[in-house]
């Protein structure tokens, strides 16, 4: 799929599931507690997570993020998974970065700042907002809108972060199952899940179909968050016991 559409659909995922993750009747004491912004700033994460899995792309968004560092990573990586759609797109795989990103935020503030830095690049890459028409000031645009990012967020507890990665990932891995070649959801098991209804990456369905409803989606979802809403209940009262 195109990287807007994994962008999106991380930051979707993210903010359905704040309202299970912050449920305590159903989680009890691990249940998460966050405030508007800690889940707003979690759909960012979960945005540039979104296009983590294509980090073994070696001519993919990802790869043209930082230029000739992200390009050698990509290649790096594409050599070492075994491929693109092999390794990096499985379960394990977005377990093991919500892990990482999570300790990272826990117990090393400059690390995570550096990894948020690269998650927010990767989510403005993906989005493709640009209006420049040129690659290094994209690129330049891009690093002061993640700079800027980071310094909004560095105060904030950050905790959570794991989860909102893993469902970045998870976001990816599901949509890239929709699309023919599927992915190895259970590497290194030799199987490829696929149930094909966009037929075509950055064809008809998914620009006129699957991004206007993921849009929709995030809009609803935002405003749920910043009104202290539970979308929940929208859709008729859960009971909660």
């Amino acid at each position: 799929m195109m990287g807007q559409t994994h962008v999106m659909s991380g930051a979707v995922l993210w903010l359905a599931a704040v309202p299970v993750l912050t449920r305590e009747e159903w989680l009890g004491s691990h249940a998460l507690s966050l405030s508007a912004g800690q889940m707003v700033a979690g759909a960012v994460v979960a945005a540039g997570a979104g296009l983590l899995p294509d980090i073994d792309h070696p001519s993919g968004r990802i790869a043209n993020t930082l230029g000739p560092i992200t390009k050698t990573l990509c290649r790096w990586v594409n050599r070492a998974s075994g491929g693109h759609r092999h390794a990096t797109h499985s379960l394990v795989f977005a377990a093991a970065m919500g892990l990482l990103m999570g300790l990272l935020a826990e117990y090393f503030r400059y690390g995570w700042w550096a990894a948020l830095f690269v998650l927010v690049g990767f989510g403005l890459r993906g989005l493709g907002l640009d209006f420049t028409g040129h690659e290094v000031w994209s690129g330049l645009k891009d690093c002061a809108a993640a700079g800027a990012a980071v310094y909004l967020m560095h105060d904030l507890d950050m905790g959570f972060a794991g989860y909102a990665v893993a469902l970045g990932c998870l976001a990816h891995l599901l949509g890239d199952c929709l699309t023919p070649r599927g992915c190895p959801l259970l590497w290194p098991v030799n199987w490829r899940m696929e149930t094909v209804l966009v037929p075509r990456t950055d064809g008809r369905v998914e620009r006129l179909v699957v991004v206007p409803v993921l849009t929709c989606a995030a809009v609803i979802l935002t405003a749920g968050v910043l009104t202290g809403d539970d979308p929940f209940l929208w859709f008729g009262r859960i009971p909660t016991g």
